[in-house]
C-alpha cells in the first residue's frame, strides 16, 4: 500500500497505541485498523499503512527491506487471528489418521498440531488440562471410575491422577502416534501415563463405549481434537450426535457426570445451544455450562506464512490461527444423585497431596472453580437454554 493509499480516508476515532510511520514520527492508530472487517478488507483496511489485507501488522523498520506479514481469513471465524513465532519445526508425520506437527514457538513453548488444528501449548495447556479435569471430579464425591475419550497427550490423565479416591482410568485415543509425540516432547504431560491406574485403549472411542457396561463410570472426560465435527455439527447429523451422547450417558452410573470441550461463547453461540438442547434431553440431570481462559484457544486451523525479516533473508515462520482466547466446557449429570457443579463438593484444596502431585497446580483452585460458571449476559441472551 502506497503512503498515500489511505490519504482522507483516516477515522477521527483515535486510540493510544502508536506506531511508527517509516520517517521518526510516530502516528496515533486509527481504532478501525485494528480490526478491519473480513467483508471488504481492502476498502476497509487503508486507513493507515500498517494495515495489509484486513489485518493489522507492525511495520518492519525503515532500515530493513523486509516485506510486511500479511493475515488471511479463515472463513469460519472471519476478522480474526492470532498469530504465534516459529522458531523451529520439530516434529512433522502423517498417522494412519492425521498429520501430526509439534514446533517450538518464541513465547509459548513447544506447540502440538494436529491437521493444522492447535492442541496445547506449554504456557497455556494448564488452564485447559486442570479444568477440563477438575471441573467434573470435584463435584462428586470420591470418584473412583473415570474413562478420557480422546485425550492422547496425556495431561488430562496427569490432573486425574491427583484424586487419590480414584481405583481406575481407562483412556481411548484413536492415534497411537500422538501418545509417542507427546512422550517424546511433552513430558510434562505424557506423565499421566505413568500411573498405575491407567489402561490404556487404543481405538475407537464410540465402539469402546458401545461395549462397555452400563453403569460403569463415574466421570467420563470428552478431549477430542475436533469437538465441532465430533459432538457438534460438521458432517454428523443431530441424530448422529444424540446417539453418540447416548452412549456416553449409558456408560455412565446414576449421578454419573461428563465433561465436553464445548467451544468459544465468543464464537460459536449456536454449537453451544446445540449441545446443551442435545444433553438436557439426554442425561436427564443438571446441564451446565463453564468457561476458562487458554490464550490459545479455541482450536482452529492455521497457516504458516514465510516472513523475510531481515536483509540476509533468514526465514522464520508465523503460526496463524483464529482465537478468541476463551474455551467453553459442558458439564452434565445423568439421573440419580444430585450433582452441585456449582459448588465443589470436593475440594481440591482438601484432597492429600492432590495440590502438588506430579507438579503443583498452576490455574484450578475452588474459587475458579465457582467463577468458571459465571456467565456474561450476552451469552445468557444468545444461548436460551442457559
Amino acid at each position: 500500500m502506497g503512503e498515500d493509499a489511505g490519504r482522507g480516508l483516516e477515522c477521527s476515532k483515535l486510540m493510544d497505541g502508536k506506531v511508527n510511520s517509516g520517517n521518526g514520527s510516530e502516528k496515533v492508530i486509527p481504532s478501525c485498523c485494528l480490526k478491519a472487517r473480513a467483508s471488504a478488507p481492502e476498502l476497509e483496511a487503508k486507513c493507515h499503512s500498517t494495515v495489509v489485507s484486513g489485518w493489522f501488522s507492525e511495520s518492519q523498520s525503515s532500515s530493513d527491506d523486509a516485506g510486511k506479514m500479511v493475515y488471511f481469513n479463515n472463513p469460519m471465524w472471519p476478522g480474526e487471528a492470532h498469530s504465534l513465532k516459529v522458531e523451529s519445526i520439530l516434529f512433522k508425520e502423517k498417522s494412519d489418521y492425521q498429520e501430526v506437527l509439534v514446533f517450538e514457538s518464541s513465547t509459548y513453548g513447544k506447540v502440538l498440531v494436529l491437521d493444522g488444528i492447535v492442541q496445547l501449548t506449554e504456557k497455556d495447556e494448564c488452564a485447559y488440562q486442570e479444568m477440563i479435569a477438575h471441573l467434573p471430579l470435584c463435584s462428586i464425591p470420591s470418584p473412583k471410575t473415570v474413562l478420557v475419550v480422546g485425550g492422547g497427550d496425556g495431561g488430562v490423565l496427569r490432573e486425574i491422577s491427583r484424586h487419590s479416591s480414584v481405583e481406575h482410568i481407562d483412556i481411548c485415543e484413536i492415534d497411537k502416534m500422538v501418545i509417542d509425540v507427546s512422550k517424546k516432547f511433552f513430558p510434562e504431560l505424557a506423565v499421566g501415563f505413568e500411573d498405575s491406574r491407567v489402561d490404556l485403549h487404543v481405538g475407537d472411542a464410540i465402539e469402546f463405549l458401545r461395549h462397555a457396561p452400563k453403569g460403569k463410570y463415574d466421570a467420563i472426560i470428552v478431549d477430542s481434537s475436533d469437538p465441532v465435527e465430533y459432538v457438534c455439527g460438521g458432517s454428523c447429523s443431530r441424530a448422529c450426535r444424540e446417539t453418540i451422547f447416548e452412549t456416553i450417558a449409558q456408560a455412565l452410573r446414576p449421578g454419573g457426570v461428563l465433561c465436553n470441550m464445548a467451544e468459544s461463547m465468543w464464537l460459536h453461540t449456536h454449537l453451544i445451544e446445540d449441545m446443551i438442547s442435545i444433553c438436557r434431553e439426554t442425561f436427564k440431570g443438571p446441564v451446565h455450562y463453564a468457561w476458562a481462559s487458554v490464550p490459545t484457544y479455541p482450536r482452529t486451523i492455521f497457516r504458516i506464512i514465510k516472513s523475510i525479516l531481515f536483509p540476509t533473508s533468514n526465514l522464520c515462520f508465523q503460526f496463524s490461527f483464529p482465537s478468541s482466547g476463551v474455551i467453553g466446557f459442558l458439564l452434565c449429570s445423568t439421573e440419580g444423585p444430585p450433582v452441585d457443579f456449582l459448588n465443589p463438593i470436593n475440594p481440591i484444596e482438601k484432597l492429600d497431596g492432590a495440590y502438588l502431585h506430579k507438579r503443583e497446580l498452576r490455574f484450578y483452585n475452588s474459587e475458579m472453580h465457582r467463577a468458571a460458571f459465571a456467565l456474561p449476559s450476552f451469552l445468557k441472551r444468545e444461548v436460551r437454554l442457559l
